[in-house]
């Protein structure tokens, strides 16, 4: 099996907290990181999971952490929240903001897509990470905007 198709199946599995070699010796080992904060909420994902110094962070919705309630305030107060939960996430595990590569954004309404790039530039400064944005249906805990990221940087782990 290829690496991807690994990461992959490691990925559905549900790979447990701690550190995970689910690629061999030849590949990079994925940790699963976060996984004891996501489950106190009851949320079956981890916040991260790092292959080498990448981190793949599951999506951020608008709330505060260690909450499942969404910020009040709309797309903007959404977004500003979501941010600053990436960039604290980054930060846990030995990244930054100016190591976001690319983001994907879902929002519950694409009319709110130019509100939702104000909040989202005031949190990048002048970084321009790859960036992917789309409408979807409805979104967890009835929030307006989720965010996920992948970005470098990340500390050695183990």
């Amino acid at each position: 099996m290829n690496k991807l198709m690994l990461f992959i199946l490691a990925m559905a599995l549900g790979a447990s907290a701690g550190a995970q070699d689910m690629m061999g010796s030849k590949g990079s080992a994925i940790q699963v990181l976060g996984a004891e904060q996501t489950a106190s909420l009851n949320l079956p994902f981890s916040e991260a999971v790092a292959v080498g110094d990448l981190l793949f962070l599951s999506g951020q919705l608008g709330t505060l952490p260690g909450k499942t309630t969404v910020v009040p305030g709309g797309i903007q107060a959404e977004t500003r929240q979501a941010m600053k939960n990436i960039i604290n996430i980054l930060e846990k595990y030995g990244s930054r903001r100016e190591n976001i590569a690319k983001c994907t954004i879902f929002l519950a309404d694409i009319d709110e897509w130019g509100a939702m790039n104000v909040a989202y530039l005031e949190a990048l400064g002048s970084h321009r990470p790859a960036r992917s944005a789309l409408a979807a249906k409805g979104l967890a805990l009835g929030g307006r905007v989720e965010i996920e990221c992948i970005a470098g940087g990340a500390k050695h782990l183990h």
